[in-house]
């Protein structure tokens, strides 16, 4: 991608920031390709996705209140990255990524936690998809939930999130007040015209899935074969695919949870970068990219992302908080079952729902993710 024009940059700045508004960050397998939906109804196509006009300095407006003025808090959020196989006719996306950001009233301050995909929950009966109901792994809620009756091959990512945010905010809750489905491609275009992104690499990762030129390994019986591109532990600077990469591999210490708390970190990174841009503020520039960026995000109801932009642009990025749940499994060796999150882990959504989760987090502090 080049990166010498900045209309092409500053448009994918706004794409992770309107991300960032809906809530932040995807990980695992490939992704379906699906289409943002601008007037908030589900799968509504956008006409033409135009390329925006080099992108000026917008005009404030010279009367009325500003994007978002209204939105005051408290929102919860809800981003889920989806696993997929494009290549397959009918395969059901399952939610791979699952991801909360709660911001309180006053919109001040934002508190974003992963949950397991594994998480053993209560999945709500759902006529629509002729789902009757169930325990069983969160990812799965994306699955049941897309399943359009008469049509097999043709599941739909915005009807399972339906289902998904039903089923988080029961196990939560807290009420989902808006959300998004990411692919794959807007995140890493997103990260190659910020430059890339700073993090600090926290243990050393081996991909599963990369050569350290970038190309895919060869799959081989029982995985993959060939040389593969490792993220030594450090500050490290990872462009897209490299951040892409790094963000999904849970075959490693810590397993989910410590991919979890990579994909945290790579949204503290992101958000860094956007917000020094001062982006969340020109409402016209977010405007633009939102009709140009139609194979990119299926947003899910709520309010205009530009106006969720605009509120949360004021959010100081030290009061930004990445939290861990820790968790552990239930069952053991075949009888394994899924995840459950601790006491702690548990508690925690508690006090979030009280009002009281800085509290918390002081004696809690092993559950603030700090790297």
């Amino acid at each position: 991608m080049i990166l010498g024009s900045m209309a092409p940059r500053r448009r994918w700045l706004l794409l992770g920031l309107a991300a960032l508004a809906v809530v932040a960050l995807i990980a695992g397998g490939a992704v379906v390709i699906t289409r943002l939906t601008g007037d908030n109804k589900p799968d509504a196509p956008v006409a033409g996705s135009p390329t925006p006009s080099p992108l000026g300095t917008p005009t404030p407006s010279p009367s009325g209140p500003p994007p978002g003025a209204d939105i005051t808090g408290p929102l919860n959020l809800l981003l889920v990255g989806v696993d997929t196989r494009v290549s397959v006719p009918g395969w059901e996306p399952h939610g791979d990524a699952v991801l909360v950001l709660h911001v309180p009233k006053g919109l001040g301050q934002a508190y974003l936690f992963s949950l397991p995909r594994d998480l053993l929950v209560d999945i709500p009966a759902f006529p629509k998809a002729g789902y009757k109901g169930g325990k069983t792994k969160l990812t799965h809620a994306m699955s049941f939930g897309s399943r359009v009756p008469g049509k097999p091959k043709q599941p739909s990512t915005a009807q399972g999130y339906e289902l998904l945010r039903s089923t988080v905010s029961g196990y939560t809750g807290l009420r989902i007040d808006a959300g998004a489905v990411l692919t794959f491609n807007g995140f890493d275009r997103l990260v190659n015209a910020l430059g890339g992104v700073d993090i600090y690499v926290d243990q050393r990762v081996a991909s599963l899935h990369r050569r350290p030129d970038g190309k895919y390994r060869e799959s081989a019986p029982g995985g993959y074969t060939g040389p593969q591109q490792v993220y030594e532990k450090g500050n490290q600077h990872l462009n897209g695919w490299q951040a892409l990469d790094y963000a999904r591999q849970r075959y490693i210490t810590g397993g989910d949870y410590a991919r979890q708390r990579h994909q945290q970190q790579l949204i503290r990174a992101l958000t860094r970068k956007i917000l020094d841009e001062g982006l969340a503020r020109q409402p016209e520039r977010v405007d633009q990219v939102v009709a140009a960026l139609g194979d990119t995000l299926v947003y899910a109801g709520g309010p205009r992302i530009v106006d969720f932009a605009y509120a949360l642009g004021g959010v100081p990025q030290d009061r930004f908080t990445l939290v861990g749940l820790p968790g552990s499994g239930v069952g053991k060796g075949s009888a394994y079952r899924g995840e459950q999150l601790t006491k702690d882990g548990r508690q925690f959504l508690t006090e979030l729902r009280a009002g009281r989760a800085d509290a918390y987090l002081a004696s809690h502090p092993a559950l603030v993710v700090r790297n």
